[in-house]
């Protein structure tokens, strides 16, 4: 079947590609993207206010009456069975009203993995509190409710258990004996060779081939993961904190038997998601045990519970050669390695994609192994894949820049490929040299010294370097949109959406005002809720396409419900949808803008207070038309004390090309944050796993380091602005991007101002001493 499947999408992509672009989604340019009224204004997020007044309900913030407060306790052994279970102290403490167990836990299906079906959720297809049996250190074990979370927490420390330990790989080296080829890494294959590489590096001139080393890193979300959860009969309500509701609430009715519109997600805030805030144990562990109490239950994890319970990004060994001629260009690029997983999930970290598409090279070899470990299933983390793959990518660029005696961002235009170096694809629109130029121009690149440690202001070392980065654009099937036109001239636009921070409910609504004509006050987006359109999960920096591909739809059938309307007695009269456009509060005949009726009168003579329009987006066949990416150039300086090796960022700059820009304000938020992401990816953050026992042992912000202000500089962002004209609005994402390339941009620039070429992450002290 497998074989048939591959033949089916090979046929399907070559029918893709022979298609006229007129047939395709994106294959007329949105008209949005060369608009400038409402798009690319720098709106302020519209629950600002909210938040900022505290009266932004979040999901650990829901009061229900008789509700539950629930603690957990998580093994302590990496792998083995429950040996003894003692909770007779628990159930006697102060305010208990439950200890849960595998012994009385209810019967529940495996979560289905994500990936393996459309709306599959489950972080692993381990079933949970089912058995004695234990599959990482951390898993929870037993969970206590009390009448409020001081007495849960107490309980759950009185549980006594003890375990049979089994053998377990917590050993990365002893996992990687056994490493092998994932079946596939996100859709593509796991090994993609062009030409003889190996062959083409042995005989380059000049050579690089080293490796490169990245740690596990924790996800640390302001707001903690939380989820209150009540049953009315068989009819399940989650107040929750996802990134991801639909999913979640199919996958959640699947594990408790229900059909799925027996569940219903809300999320209409949550505080930070990263990839982090998807489905968990604790949603259906907190579920499980409000049905065997009878009552509603608050599940709000502790910052060590995020680190037992939810995964991060993996650790991964990336080998990184290039072999170049005299003037740059390559003869061979290979970027292979191994990141650990478990046998249970399906998260590769794709750290080889970036050197798919960026540089042009005569031969290829790029491909990953994963090696299986007893831990914590791995996830998604803001650029999965890209923010590890292009610090070995870009650091080894950097390497072989200085061989050559070209500067790096020389190098990095001359290998500027024409169409996507291993598709063959098209691009859909690249500005990756004009971004060099502006961030160059801006950052003083020029100023920097091509020798390493020569430049000093007393103890400090001065450095300089760069890094591209880059992020696939991907546009999730699944989204569908619904316009409501009132009469009153103001509309409600409704999908199940997800505002993590980042300003999806402005931009959207922004985008809805545009396409309809209407001030932004006049429009309201409801989102965040099961009930509504279903919405894809929010990650790949995919939900502004996927919404918005809907949200099209939804106009275009909006337009046509309109023009049904439309009166013999109307100025607009015989005009079809394709012929009218929308402004000012209604309807105009694109050759004649005089001829013009309001929505108000539209409505008001055939006798509606109101009109809606639903459709879903088409599926996103330009991904498979066009090689679609947003790009970046990153700039950094340094000072690094001879004396202590402490390293501070002095300036980052960053210039991005990712299509058309929505919202400047909160475009630069998103750049800027993932920057800081980036600082911390290469300076500070590292989870400290105990490879004898496969715990997490610095489970906490007092440990484990991520940047606070005093780490950031002053950052400069800038972008090209130039529309795709293959995605909806013009634009490709912008969540991820900031984040990839920081890490190489850093270690290129301590480079330059140490002479010390740092391979492994983060960049600490004890390496440059």
């Amino acid at each position: 079947m497998s074989i048939l499947k591959d033949l089916g999408q090979k046929a399907m992509q070559l029918a893709i590609q022979a298609a006229p672009e007129t047939w395709l989604p994106g294959g007329r340019p949105d008209p949005l993207a060369a608009k400038h009224g409402l798009i690319g204004a720098p709106v302020s997020r519209l629950d600002g206010a909210l938040k900022v007044a505290g009266q932004a309900r979040f999901a650990a913030e829901v009061a229900l009456p008789g509700l539950l407060h629930a603690a957990l306790l998580c093994s302590t052994i990496a792998r083995g069975r429950i040996a003894s279970l003692d909770t007779t102290a628990a159930e006697a403490a102060p305010g208990v009203a439950l200890v849960m167990t595998h012994r009385n836990a209810p019967r529940m299906n495996p979560p289905a993995l994500f990936g393996t079906s459309p709306n599959a959720a489950g972080p692993t297809d381990l079933p949970i509190m089912q058995d004695d049996t234990v599959h990482w250190n951390g898993q929870p074990v037993a969970v206590v409710l009390a009448q409020t979370r001081e007495q849960a927490d107490h309980a759950a420390r009185l549980i006594a258990v003890t375990y049979d330990q089994a053998d377990a790989i917590t050993s990365f080296e002893a996992a990687k004996a056994h490493a092998h080829a994932p079946p596939s890494l996100m859709g593509e294959p796991s090994l993609l060779e062009i030409g003889n590489a190996e062959a083409a590096l042995a005989a380059a001139p000049v050579q690089v081939d080293a490796t490169y080393v990245t740690p596990r890193h924790n996800h640390n979300a302001i707001e903690l993961h939380a989820a209150t959860v009540m049953w009315e009969g068989d009819t399940l309500t989650i107040h929750d904190a996802s990134q991801l509701v639909v999913a979640t609430a199919e996958t959640v009715a699947d594990v408790f038997g229900l059909k799925h519109d027996q569940v219903r997600v809300l999320s209409p805030y949550v505080g930070g998601g990263f990839g982090g805030k998807c489905l968990w144990d604790h949603q259906i562990l907190a579920a499980a045990a409000s049905r065997l109490a009878g009552r509603p239950v608050r599940m709000v994890l502790t910052r060590e519970d995020v680190y037992r319970l939810v995964g991060g990004r993996t650790n991964t060994e990336q080998r990184v050669a290039l072999g170049a001629r005299p003037d740059g260009t390559l003869a061979a690029l290979i970027h292979t390695g191994v990141a650990a997983v478990t046998a249970h999930n399906d998260c590769p970290e794709q750290f080889s994609f970036p050197a798919r598409h960026l540089y042009a090279a005569d031969s290829f070899k790029v491909g990953q192994q994963v090696a299986e470990m007893d831990m914590l299933a791995n996830t998604f983390m803001r650029a999965p894949g890209e923010s590890v793959g292009t610090f070995a990518l870009e650091s080894a660029l950097d390497e072989l820049a200085e061989k050559l005696g070209m500067c790096p961002v020389a190098l990095r235009r001359t290998l500027e490929p024409e169409r996507d170096p291993t598709t063959g694809h098209a691009f859909s629109s690249r500005h990756l040299v004009e971004a060099y130029a502006l961030g160059a121009e801006r950052f003083g690149w020029a100023e920097r010294s091509a020798i390493p440690g020569s430049r000093r202001e007393g103890e400090w070392l001065l450095g300089m370097g760069c890094a591209t980065g880059t992020y696939p654009y991907y546009r999730m099937p699944g989204a569908a949109a619904r316009i409501t036109l009132h009469a009153d001239g103001s509309a409600v636009v409704a999908a199940a959406a997800h505002e993590m921070g980042m300003g999806t409910a402005t931009v959207h609504a922004q985008v809805a005002a545009e396409r309809l004509g209407l001030p932004l006050d006049a429009v309201r987006f409801d989102y965040g809720d099961t009930r509504l359109p279903p919405s894809p999960v929010a990650g790949g920096s995919s939900q502004t396409a996927s919404v918005g591909a809907a949200v099209l739809a939804a106009h275009g059938a909006l337009m046509a419900e309109l023009a049904k309307l439309i009166g013999n007695d109307s100025a607009l009269a015989g005009l079809s949808a394709d012929a009218l456009e929308a402004r000012d509060g209604g309807l105009a005949a694109r050759e004649d803008p005089a001829r013009f009726e309001t929505y108000a009168s539209i409505l008001g003579r055939a006798g509606r207070t109101e009109l809606s329009a639903q459709a879903d987006a088409p599926p996103p066949l330009e991904t498979q038309k066009w090689s679609m990416h947003s790009t970046s150039a990153i700039f950094c300086a340094v000072k690094v004390s001879a004396i202590t090796g402490e390293v501070r960022v002095t300036r980052l700059l960053g210039a991005f090309d990712c299509g058309r820009i929505l919202n400047a304000k909160t475009a630069a938020s998103q750049f800027r944050g993932g920057m800081i992401m980036g600082l911390g990816l290469a300076l500070t953050e590292e989870t400290l796993f105990d490879e004898r026992t496969g715990r997490i042992m610095n489970a906490s912000l007092a440990d484990y380091h991520v940047p606070v202000q005093l780490d950031v500089p002053a950052i400069e962002v800038l972008w090209t602005d130039r529309p795709d004209p293959h995605a909806p609005m013009g634009a490709r994402g912008i969540g991820e991007i900031g984040i990839t390339g920081v890490g190489a941009a850093v270690a290129n620039a301590v480079y330059n101002a140490t002479g010390k070429r740092i391979r492994t992450l983060p960049i600490t002290l004890d390496k440059l001493l």
